[in-house]
Order: C-alpha cells, then structure tokens, then sequence
C-alpha cells in the first residue's frame, strides 16, 4: 500500500474535522469504488487507499499516533498497520451508510421502550404560590396484569429472533447500496414470543389509566415542565417505560398579573389621596 500522506489522499488539512474528514471520504469512496468502476483496477487500488486513511483518520487515539509519527506508528507492532484489519468494501460501505440507513449493526433497535407523555396542567395563580398536591388521570399504555408485562401466556420468555438474530434489523445488497429494513418477524425488538398472551397479544402492555399523585412546587412559573421519570407509557414485553412531562399553564387572574416573581395590579385612587398622598389596601 502506498505511503502517500493520508491527509493528503483524502484532499483535507491536517487540522480538519472529524465532520471535514467523513465527507471527504465519502466523495472519494463514490468515485473510486469498484462497483462504479469494473475492471479498473487503478480505481480498486485508490479505493483501498482512501479507506486506509480513512480508517486512520476517524479514531483519534489512531490520529493521534499518526500525527506523531507518521506511518511508523503502524509498524513493527506499533498499534497495527490498518490495512492489515481492512475487510473489504461491504464493511466500509456499511460505515459510511450507517447514519443514512439507521445506524448499521451497532445500533441496537430500542422501539421497545414506552413513549414519553404530554400531561397539560393548568393551576391558579394562588396555587401556583402555594404548591400543591393534586391527582391526575393519564390514558397510556399499562403493562398486562394477566401476563404481568411479559406479553407471553406461559413461563417461557421472549428468544432471540431467527430471523435478525437479535439484531432487529436485517440487511440486504441490492447493487451498489446496503437497505437496512426492520426485521418483519419481531418488528425490530430482536426477541419474539413463542406463546402470546391472548389479552395483550404477545406486546406485554394494553390500553388504560395511570392515576399519578403529583406534587407542584411553590414558585412554578407559566409554561414550566416538570419530568417524572418512568411514568409515561410502559415499555413492551418488561422493557423501560418512558417519562411523563408536565406543562404547566397559570390560569389567568382577573385581578393580579404576574411576570416571573412579581405581581401587578391597577388599584383606583380618590382624587384626594392622589393628590394629598395617603394609605389604600391592597
């Protein structure tokens, strides 16, 4: 392989970006890759060339080396030369493509967590500066009491899917491109149930009500949110639920206006204390 600087194979400053380097990659890998240029084996060489400075370049500690001391650092043991890992175009293709078609097989699905919830709140300007306790009815998805959240009608639990092997996801080449689909069979969790539990049917959560006793804080302010942590929807199968969001609205008073701490009002005056001056209440 050639000992061509690396920055320079890949037309970018030594003080480029990670952001800078990736696309500078990525315009050379289109140009030089072998699907595009059959029997060129020029093209095929530049294409291994690129790659090899690319997969120098996208680590930092590999970078780091590199910018010390140059191929030498990859030599005689030195870290290892990374064209001895190079596994061929299929994995540096998936790389490439991995943020376009959904992360690649690193990214495990998480779709199985339970959504996080709007909950719109309204409270009056005295309770708003005095707290309170108040219950409220959230409509969410609740795990199954007759499964207890596991989606399976007996004792055995979910298996990894044959299909994606886990991975919830499965890929295809069609050419030129890598298409990365959710797996049909398990829908992306990775796992499958052998026997669903016929009130949830197999997704361990079903439609109702959680019934939250919530604690507003003195002080709260119009438009504040409030999280609570793992009371948005229940998660499929026993996995994590989400987070319930609370957006608070002060009620408008028909006497005080309040901007953040302070309150305003408009308190008509007799002329006589306007002009002599004396003591209203408020």
């Amino acid at each position: 392989m050639s000992q061509q600087d690396y920055y320079e194979l890949l037309n970018v400053d030594r003080n480029a970006s990670a952001a800078d380097i990736k696309s500078a990659y990525r315009k050379l890998a289109m140009k030089y890759h072998p699907d595009r240029n059959p029997g060129d084996e020029e093209a095929e060489h530049k294409f291994k060339e690129v790659s090899q400075a690319y997969e120098v370049l996208k680590d930092d500690q590999k970078r780091a080396a590199y910018d010390q001391y140059g191929h030498a650092a990859f030599e005689n043991g030195g870290g290892g030369h990374p064209g001895g890992g190079f596994s061929g175009f299929s994995d540096i293709f998936d790389e490439m493509f991995s943020d376009i078609m959904g992360g690649g097989r690193r990214q495990r699905q998480t779709s199985f967590r339970g959504a996080d919830l709007k909950y719109n709140l309204e409270v009056s300007l005295e309770e708003a500066y005095k707290g309170l306790d108040k219950i409220i009815h959230v409509p969410t998805k609740i795990a199954c009491k007759s499964c207890k959240g596991s989606g399976s009608a007996g004792d055995q639990s979910a298996i990894t899917c044959d299909t994606c092997h886990g991975h919830g996801k499965v890929r295809t080449q069609q050419g030129f491109f890598t298409i990365e689909r959710t797996c049909p069979k398990c829908h992306g969790g990775g796992q499958v149930v052998k026997d669903p539990c016929k009130k949830c049917h197999g997704q361990g959560v079903i439609q109702g009500e959680k019934n939250l006793n919530v604690n507003i804080p003195s002080g709260v302010e119009d438009g504040m949110r409030i999280r609570l942590s793992g009371e948005g929807e229940a998660g499929l199968r026993g996995h994590e639920s989400g987070d319930l969001y609370l957006f608070i609205t002060i009620k408008e008073h028909e006497f005080f206006h309040r901007e953040r701490e302070n309150l305003y009002c408009r308190v008509p005056v007799p002329m006589a204390i306007a002009v002599l001056g004396g003591t209203i209440e408020v």
